[in-house]
């Protein structure tokens, strides 16, 4: 018999930096997420309905930068329903000189997207629902 837990979806996720300061500054001032929460070493913003934390370095964390091939999170995907604003987004991001890969076909969803990375290079993608 499995578990089956009753969920409506993730509540939060947290992501682990190894610079802080510039995190906030890339999550807050360059992306506009209105930080909800500042606490030592982390803060909190709200990406529709989940909250995503995002706590600094301790004297454990790696100096290695993200990679999604291994074990562990692979992406994270913000929905978009409008694709006017999928395309102001991919723009946006390019005129930060945020590397990104421009609006794209997702071949097998057929959903287009554009996929982008946080100074960490922690992988993300706004992601047409």
């Amino acid at each position: 018999m499995s578990i089956k837990p009753k969920t409506p979806g993730i509540h939060h996720l947290t992501l682990r930096v190894t610079n802080y300061t510039r995190a906030k500054e890339f999550y807050s001032n360059t992306l506009g997420f209105d930080i909800v929460l500042e606490q030592p070493n982390l803060f909190i913003f709200f990406a529709g309905g989940t909250g995503i934390a995002v706590r600094g370095p301790e004297s454990q964390t790696g100096s290695n930068s993200f990679d999604p091939y291994s074990a562990g999170m692979d992406h994270v995907a913000l929905g978009c329903e409008d694709h006017d604003e999928l395309e102001r987004v991919a723009q946006a991001l390019t005129d930060y000189g945020i590397e990104n890969t421009g609006v794209k076909l997702d071949e097998t969803l057929g959903k287009d997207y554009v996929a982008f990375k946080d100074p960490d290079r922690i992988s993300w993608e706004f992601y047409m629902t």
